[in-house]
């Protein structure tokens, strides 16, 4: 298949952008969309990443730190409880709306999502694969105990009322530009074993659960092209999906403001702003 990508060096306009996006769905009517980051950004969710897939920040927790030290989840659990209110309080953006309705319209054979904050199945998405997880529960790495995190939240805001009451910048995933002495923090342990409390999220140095991954893979078999949507696809986990799409001669396309690990082998790329680009493609096939 010839590679001819349709990209650009600078930001296109969101109706050039959202017509030819329009033209891709028609000729491969059946995607496999993977998203980033860059979906819940008009949520008020930070990135992580800069538009040339640059940190923006320290990387976040690794998953054998915050297993093997205590300070690492003081740390964790302290920023966490100031900066999770920009997750929890989050509301779905344009382009999760847009993302429902392509699915609605029979456009979307699988949504395989990178976020962790389900924001996609309150807009209402169905068939999604929350491929890191989903931050808004906590497990038990010893017995399985479960409990949602707003629980987890409110009781460790009674045990450590001098940090509830502080104030910090979110940061991504729950976290918070909070820097302090973080010793005194209390951490809540499963209250069934004592065990580590960790959110059901993919922590980096960790790996995706088999079942998800190769759920991924069954529907990409069934798919007519992959589109990703406001990421960067710097994470393996992520990339790979692309990656293989492309070694089985799927055309590959981008929507986001910056460059992504795919670059070299994508057929289609716009960078352009989000939302409108998916709203304007929505209300096109809608008129057919």
């Amino acid at each position: 298949m010839t590679q001819a990508v349709e990209s650009v060096e600078k930001r296109e306009s969101s109706e050039a952008a959202g017509e030819a996006l329009a033209a891709f769905i028609k000729r491969y009517p059946k995607l496999w969309v993977i998203t980033g980051a860059g979906v819940s950004t008009d949520s008020g969710i930070p990135d992580y990443r800069d538009a040339d897939g640059q940190w923006k920040r320290p990387p976040p927790v690794q998953h054998g730190d915050f297993m093997s030290s205590f300070a690492v989840r003081q740390r964790y659990w302290a920023r966490a409880l100031v900066g999770f209110k920009a997750m929890r309080e989050a509301q779905v953006s344009g382009a999760h709306r847009a993302l429902a309705k392509l699915e609605a319209m029979g456009h979307v054979e699988l949504l395989v999502t990178q976020n962790v904050d389900r924001l996609h199945q309150r807009a209402g998405s169905k068939k999604v694969i929350d491929l890191h997880g989903r931050a808004d529960v906590v497990a038990c790495m010893a017995c399985g105990y479960q409990m949602m995190r707003h629980a987890m939240h409110s009781e460790m805001a009674r045990m450590n009322p001098a940090f509830a009451a502080l104030d910090a910048r979110h940061a991504p995933d729950g976290d918070a530009d909070l820097e302090a002495d973080f010793s005194t923090f209390n951490v809540l342990d499963c209250p069934r074993c004592k065990g580590i409390l960790k959110p059901q999220v993919v922590y980096y140095g960790d790996v995706v659960p088999p079942a998800r991954r190769l759920a991924a893979q069954s529907a990409l078999q069934q798919a007519d092209a992959v589109l990703a949507v406001g990421t960067s696809l710097m994470v393996y986990s992520g990339y790979r999906f692309c990656r293989d799409a492309h070694a089985m001669g799927l055309p590959v396309a981008s929507l986001s403001l910056g460059v992504t690990r795919a670059d070299g082998f994508l057929t289609h790329q716009w960078r352009a702003p989000l939302t409108p680009v998916l709203e304007y493609a929505v209300g096109r096939l809608k008129k057919g």
